[in-house]
């Protein structure tokens, strides 16, 4: 998942393009900020999972990397919805990078072994925003579920 996640992010931008305002690479990261959010508390591992990924991605040294992540910080602290990131992400993304995205968004929720409610409603909202099926959605998490070896709860809602 994590080489689908390197491509989706190397089409929103060289990995070491500087950061300019509608960076999308700053869209992504207010996301998964927002996720990380949605309980209430940010936890450490969700933290170090979403710079794992962003560091992976874009093998920036610890200053650059603290640099988007801090742009994408402000970002989403200045925002009052979803729509204006994924509306960003939707221009320059496929519909197969979104969803590696809503993947990647469960990556982070399942850092700390567990997910909510609020973590649940979080990320349909934002998969519904960027185009994303509520069954894409459904398959990405039990497709990381299973892969980090977390029991599945039976959701009715979810599941339609």
């Amino acid at each position: 998942m994590l080489e689908r996640f390197r491509a989706l992010l190397e089409s929103l931008a060289g990995s070491t393009a500087p950061i300019e305002k509608g960076d999308p690479r700053v869209a992504v990261i207010a996301l998964c900020v927002q996720v990380m959010e949605a309980d209430g508390t940010v936890l450490a591992a969700e933290r170090r999972k979403m710079r794992e990924i962003i560091e992976e991605q874009y093998q920036l040294d610890d200053e650059g990397l603290d640099a988007l992540i801090e742009a994408g910080e402000s970002a989403e602290s200045e925002a009052i919805d979803f729509y204006k990131f994924t509306a960003e992400i939707k221009r320059h993304l496929s519909e197969e990078q979104r969803i590696e995205l809503v993947g990647t968004l469960w990556e982070i929720v399942y850092a700390d072994g567990v997910r909510n409610e609020m973590e649940d409603h979080v990320i349909w909202r934002i998969a519904d925003l960027l185009g994303v099926s509520g069954r894409d959605g459904v398959l990405k998490r039990k497709e990381v579920a299973a892969k980090i070896d977390v029991e599945e709860e039976t959701d009715p809602q979810q599941e339609n």
